[in-house]
């Protein structure tokens, strides 16, 4: 049965919850005594209307007392929430399973007139944290409700200590009122945890609030993530329209929240939330039902922002863009914009540019078919981002394995199924592994599953064997690779300020970190699944002539480190290229073309040198991309052989021939491998995508197209 507790929120505010069954979230409040307690609901109501829906799932506020987060900060000191120290890899982080239509059901509860001043909530739904997560702000946008991160709520709170900013509507707190409040937060914030950083993620206005908060605090450690920041609002191209909006009658101002709408954001986008691109009629069937549900609650913006409270936000709004610009030579915090292509109110996109150059350390994700409320848009997973733009840390330093977050079942399949679905499908790689006996079976059966583990191998033309790997290995067994990568593909000298969310990100995002022997050393003490290739970006941008060639270097390189933690290793093999792209211009053939030939040497000056001093052809620094075509696409084998084992081999593997004997072994295990694929290939009767294609239309889904027979290997 359920019961109703009556109790101050905040000053002026008195508030019935109704608690009804227990479930898993948090509501910080503060009793009329002033104590700090935890509420575990399904039902929030206000005033007897109900803000959390059991059946929507939408998680309410609560963080309350004074406005300020002492409660939370002494609940963290009595460690009142045991919090989980790791995440699973391919975790639930339900992102999109909320999105505008929530938005709107949850704010029209919240924007009712209490009379009380701006405040922080903690989102329910987020849940607890990580043990040592850093403490995450998020500043919103002209509506000032605080729930522009509603989407996101549930995969931050895994690992972030989320708090939002409520402003009331008809509060009229000045600017610099507001700096102050969030100045006085984040300075509360630094005092509990002092070496921890502080992220302050700005949604348009509120991007102009957390500048301004960090160039009064240069010495405290912040992350600013800005959302289409409104800096820009003097260059907006609004700006003959908007002294209009306050002259408007007040009976025509119900159609301002359907202008907004369309200038805002891009209603495809946000109807698009939770809606599965396949198969397309119920994708069709599903968008429709989610306009229509969507349309009808617009009407709530003018409830959010009535005519007298759009007068005083756009005053607001000015004031906070020409004081955020006055002091971005003071900002030194590390900053993320994130830049809309399509944004109708403010030149987003432009100012990203501004930003980049004006500010010392600013990064920029351009998303161009995205609107102004890009935090409510589809396929925009905050927390994603910031994984994949390293800015995740728990410490002063990013930290590539001890900062590294396994990646989501959502992000397994935005990535692997959404973004590179189509490489599988027209490459139906086909996965060998060798069991202990010998025999090559379909499949991964033959991988270890306890790390650590070494795969080592050849590496294709280009990498093109990375992302059906990584995909399989996630899929087939919920390993997650920790691939060692050429310094340059980390190098900010590959930052634009029109960079997409592309290929350089995914390879954080999924764990690849800088390769050198501390990276090494360290993944192996975390037991982890490394994957190496001995002949880096020299065998990935090989020559003509040269596919399947091993350019490794003449001494051991891991085989004692590996030995020193016991670690597995399996050599494996990949073949395919040539059935994929044909190599028009290698190296020799551009290092003959004059203005060419300049760039190599000057862009090759600049590149990191991994293995500088090295005998043999992978020291040589100079290197290019080559100029491919693509052919009619064939197929990609893989072979993972026979796992070697070094466990109590530590002491026999100090001698320097006993350790170049087991790494000539992997060595030919590798070329035995790459033979032995190259060869069976020919009996393939699937190698053509033809006749790939033939037989998934009559016999199987897309997965299941048959290859080769297997035979043991000796």
């Amino acid at each position: 049965m359920a019961s109703t507790l009556s109790f101050s929120l905040y000053p002026n505010l008195r508030i019935n919850i109704k608690l009804s069954r227990m479930h898993a979230g948090r509501a910080f409040s503060s009793l009329e005594s002033g104590e700090s307690s935890v509420l575990s609901t399904e039902s929030v109501s206000f005033n007897g209307s109900s803000v959390v829906k059991e059946e929507e799932k939408i998680g309410s506020l609560i963080n309350g007392g004074n406005g300020h987060l002492s409660s939370i900060v002494q609940q963290k000191k009595r460690g009142e929430e045991v919090a989980s120290e790791k995440l699973e890899v391919l975790w639930d982080d339900g992102f999109g399973t909320t999105g505008m239509k929530d938005y709107l059901d949850v704010a029209k509860e919240m924007i009712k007139p209490d009379g009380g001043p701006p405040r922080w909530f903690c989102p329910v739904e987020c849940g607890r944290p990580l043990k040592d997560s850093p403490a995450l702000l998020f500043l919103p946008g002209l509506d000032g409700v605080g729930l522009g991160l509603m989407m996101h709520h549930k995969p931050l709170g895994r690992v972030f200590e989320v708090r939002c900013l409520h402003i009331p509507v008809n509060d009229r707190t000045p600017f610099e009122g507001l700096v102050k409040y969030v100045e006085q937060t984040v300075r509360n914030e630094h005092a509990s945890s002092p070496n921890k950083p502080i992220y302050l993620v700005g949604d348009s206005f509120g991007g102009c609030l957390a500048l301004a908060v960090a160039a009064r605090n240069p010495y405290i450690d912040l992350v600013l993530i800005l959302a289409n920041p409104a800096t820009s609002f003097a260059r907006s191209p609004l700006q003959p329209v908007l002294p209009l909006l306050g002259a408007i009658p007040d009976e025509f101002h119900i159609t301002v929240p359907y202008l907004l709408s369309f200038i805002m954001g891009e209603p495809l986008k946000m109807a698009m939330v939770n809606v599965d691109p396949f198969p397309p009629t119920q994708m069709l069937r599903n968008l429709s039902e989610n306009l229509t549900a969507l349309l009808p609650r617009i009407s709530v913006v003018a409830d959010i922002i009535p005519k007298d409270t759009l007068n005083w936000k756009l005053k607001l709004l000015k004031s906070a863009s020409a004081h955020a610009n006055s002091r971005l030579h003071a900002v030194k915090a590390e900053v993320l914009v994130l830049a809309s292509g399509k944004d109708n109110m403010l030149p987003s996109g432009d100012e990203a540019k501004r930003l980049s150059s004006s500010l010392k350390n600013c990064k920029v994700r351009y998303f161009k078919d995205n609107g102004h409320t890009l935090l409510l848009e589809d396929g925009i997973s905050l927390l994603t981002i910031i994984k994949g733009t390293s800015k995740y840390r728990r410490l002063r330093r990013f930290d590539y394995v001890s900062d590294f977050l396994p990646p989501s079942m959502w992000e397994y399949k935005y990535i692997c199924d959404q973004n590179y679905g189509f490489v599988r499908l027209l490459t139906s790689p086909v996965m060998l592994s060798t069991l202990s006996d010998g025999k090559i079976v379909k499949g991964l059966d033959g991988v270890p599953t306890e790390g650590p583990v070494l795969y080592v191998g050849y590496h294709m033309l280009m990498g093109l064997e990375l992302s059906n790997l990584s995909g399989e290995f996630l899929k087939e067994k919920k390993i997650c690779l920790r691939g060692l990568g050429h310094p340059d593909l980390f190098s900010d000298s590959l930052e634009s300020p029109t960079s997409t969310f592309a290929f350089f990100d995914y390879i954080r995002l999924f764990g690849t970190v800088p390769v050198s022997p501390t990276s090494l050393f360290r993944l192996l003490s975390n037991k982890a699944h490394i994957l190496l290739y001995p002949g880096g970006a020299r065998e990935a941008l090989h020559r003509k002539g040269e596919a399947y060639k091993l350019f490794w270097p003449d001494q051991p390189e891991f085989v004692r480190m590996a030995a020193q933690f016991g670690a597995t290793i399996v050599p494996f093999g990949v073949v395919g290229e040539d059935d994929l792209l044909e190599l028009v211009l290698d190296y020799d053939d551009q290092k003959r073309i004059p203005i060419l030939k300049d760039y190599i040497s000057q862009r090759s000056h600049e590149m990191n040198r991994v293995r500088a001093g090295m005998i043999g052809e992978t020291d040589n620094k100079e290197l290019t991309i080559p100029v491919v075509a693509p052919k009619m696409p064939g197929r990609l084998y893989y072979l993972f052989a026979r796992p070697i084992e070094t466990k109590g081999k530590k002491e026999m593997l100090k001698d320097r021939q006993n350790a170049n004997e087991l790494y000539l072994h992997i060595k030919s295990e590798v070329e035995s491998s790459l033979a032995y694929l190259i060869k069976k290939r020919e009996e393939d009767p699937y190698r053509n995508i033809i006749d790939r294609t033939i037989y998934r239309a009559v016999m199987a889904p897309l997965p299941d197209v048959p290859t080769f027979p297997h035979e043991q290997r000796a």
